[in-house]
């Protein structure tokens, strides 16, 4: 599933096209997705201008000048790319429809924009701008890791009594928005931290060094336009990078590359998903 790095690197490669522009057609090809689509969609995005992109955790939120905001989410496998954009920035030739390109949002400027999504567990739905974060999906979402409300201070006291393992702890989107299982591996790794130590347990100090982690993994991540394992593209079409920087993610018996640690990679289950870890070097 896309995580944070990814989902901004899409809505930063869709922004050039849509902010500003008007929309003018949608064509939506099924009734839904992982739910149905909102109702009339595709006439309430007609004629409609874009005025800004935005992302709320893993969520891009397209915020509309009828004071709606489509809610767009990626899913396991969903993708958004753009062709004949005016401003020269991608490929402008349209390529003929895929047999899993959902909707399609043209642009009036002549940029189309096509969600493809083949597992379809993605997701659209409109919403009302001004009480968007009251919206159930992103009503009980913890501050963006990027964003001035995580720091030390926060985190510290999220981790106070928690029974938990730390890994558990980063994922879960109450305390922080949009962290996944790819970047968490590496942040924990970055800190030296096992993943299976109970994230109430852990030293103040040590927590303090997963604020600066997690900014400087993400940050890296999103250089690199994020991660491309299976599906991921960015809007452009082209893959993301970063997993030739993965430290330990997907790693198994690869050595780890801290220059004063000879062990190994290891991989565990937690919660039904893979951990990678090197258990010398991270306790």
């Amino acid at each position: 599933m896309p995580e944070l790095p990814e989902v901004e690197t899409v809505m930063r490669g869709l922004a050039p096209s849509m902010e500003g522009a008007v929309i003018a057609s949608a064509d939506v090809h099924r009734p839904d997705l992982r739910w149905p689509f909102p109702e009339n969609m595709a006439q309430r995005l007609a004629g409609r201008k874009v005025l800004r992109l935005r992302r709320r955790s893993k969520y891009i939120l397209v915020d509309l000048d009828s004071e709606e905001s489509l809610l767009i989410h990626l899913g396991m496998s969903g993708r958004m790319t753009v062709s004949g954009d005016p401003l020269g920035q991608f490929v402008r030739d349209h390529p003929p429809l895929e047999k899993h390109d959902h909707v399609i949002i043209n642009m009036a400027g002549g940029a189309r924009i096509a969600f493809n999504d083949p597992r379809r567990f993605g997701a659209m739905d409109l919403l009302d701008t001004n009480t968007a974060e009251q919206h159930p999906l992103l009503a009980k979402l913890g501050p963006e890791p990027l964003g001035n409300g995580f720091n030390e201070d926060y985190l510290i006291s999220a981790f106070e009594g928690r029974r938990s393992p730390i890994k558990s702890a980063l994922l879960d989107q109450r305390i922080i928005a949009g962290l996944g299982n790819i970047y968490v591996c590496e942040v924990l790794h970055k800190t030296g931290i096992s993943p299976t130590r109970l994230a109430g347990q852990i030293a103040k100090p040590r927590v303090a060094t997963l604020v600066p982690a997690v900014r400087e993994v993400l940050e890296a991540a999103i250089k690199a336009g994020g991660s491309s394992l299976k599906d991921f593209r960015q809007a452009s079409g082209e893959l993301g990078y970063f997993q030739h920087s993965f430290a330990t993610y997907d790693r198994e018996g690869a050595p780890c590359q801290n220059q004063a640690c000879d062990g190994t990679i290891k991989r565990i289950v937690q919660s039904g998903r893979s951990t990678f870890y090197c258990p010398k070097c991270q306790r």
